[in-house]
């Protein structure tokens, strides 16, 4: 067991479990390479030299293409995980496993910042991150801990509070492209996410019941959504140029499946020629909460509309309609008229018995 220096550069030589090990320091500087080998001898002493060693083996690519083959590509929604996965890529690319540390993890987290990415965006691609280095450490056993469990997410701050009022709504649709119009009227009358749109097939719509089904939602749970007579139009006109090619029910003029990426670029060209401004697909789904809650529907149907699990994520939308709450006031109104009414009565009563007598 030793330092032996080969060219400019000391190399280590010791025995692990039995076995020659022979490596370089990386240094031509002794006492960094006397610093580096006492921290290799601590690992063994502790035993996790061997933990690294296997780490180091696997690189963040091979990590990325397992994760996609046997995890993201059995996900409905996986082009957004693919774009999650390409922006890892870019940064941890030349890394291997044992040098994905949380102060890696944490630059990446500052690098992405910079990007002018939000919060939110962020989390979920740290929470795949996490998930790959779960599956390294727990099924494939290329790694012995998950770095990214030591770095703290960030605080999100998901309230926003926009939706279109019937003017814009008006505005947004007719500066649609026909195929464009049709999923925006889809969402506007459904509340459906961008994913369970996209992803929906002719196996989930029932034009007998008037009903469309999300097999798996975003919680993973099946949802089966009543259409009203816009939905069904949409359906219908949709249903006389399908495919057998496709079974989705939006499609491309040429029955592939629409990408979550051009349909936000041809709705954020249509917010421009209607000139909306501050406005997302999802506050689409806004809209329709909203909708629904000002026109007085109760917040446990909008809660089952919306596939929410817990009333907690229907509350926000409370705030919109104050007149719901009216009926709980009123009732304070007909207590005391019922009281005056009956003492007015015990009192003419009580006249009419001193006149009789």
């Amino acid at each position: 067991m030793g330092l032996v220096k080969r060219g400019k550069v000391w190399w280590m030589y010791f025995n692990y479990q039995g076995k020659q090990v022979r490596k370089s320091s990386g240094t031509s500087d002794r006492k960094l390479a006397d610093a580096i080998f006492s921290k290799i001898k601590v690992q063994m002493v502790e035993g996790q030299y061997f933990e690294r060693a296997t780490a180091a083996s696997h690189t963040f690519i091979e990590l990325m293409e397992r994760y996609e083959k046997e995890h993201v590509e059995r996900k409905l929604r996986h082009r957004g995980l693919k774009g999650y996965m390409a922006n890892l890529r870019r940064f941890f690319g030349t890394y291997n496993l044992a040098e994905i540390t949380p102060k890696v993890i944490v630059a990446y987290k500052n690098k992405r910042y910079e990007d002018g990415m939000a919060p939110a965006t962020i989390n979920r691609e740290l929470a795949n991150l996490k998930k790959a280095f779960n599956l390294a450490m727990r099924e494939w056993e290329w790694c012995h801990q998950n770095p990214v469990s030591r770095v703290s997410m960030e605080k999100e701050n998901n309230k926003r509070d926009r939706w279109l009022n019937s003017e814009e709504e008006v505005s947004l649709l007719a500066a649609c492209a026909p195929w464009l119009h049709d999923l925006i009227t889809f969402a506007l009358n459904t509340g459906m996410r961008m994913g369970e749109i996209l992803d929906l097939t002719w196996r989930g719509v029932d034009f007998n019941r008037r009903t469309v089904t999300v097999f798996r939602s975003k919680n993973g749970e099946r949802r089966t959504i009543p259409v009203n007579q816009a939905v069904l139009t949409v359906l219908k006109n949709k249903a006389k140029v399908r495919s057998l090619a496709t079974d989705r029910v939006f499609c491309s003029k040429a029955f592939t499946p629409i990408e979550s990426g051009h349909l936000r670029r041809a709705f954020r060209l249509a917010l421009s020629k209607a000139k909306i401004e501050d406005f997302h697909f999802h506050d689409l789904r806004h809209t329709f909460a909203t909708t629904l809650v000002q026109s007085g529907i109760d917040l446990y149907k909008v809660q089952q509309l919306l596939g929410h699990k817990s009333p907690i994520m229907t509350q926000r939308y409370a705030h919109h309609y104050p007149e719901s709450l009216r009926d709980g006031v009123e009732i304070l109104d007909r207590r005391r008229d019922s009281s005056t009414k009956v003492a007015q009565s015990a009192g003419l009563e009580a006249g009419v018995n001193y006149v009789s007598g």
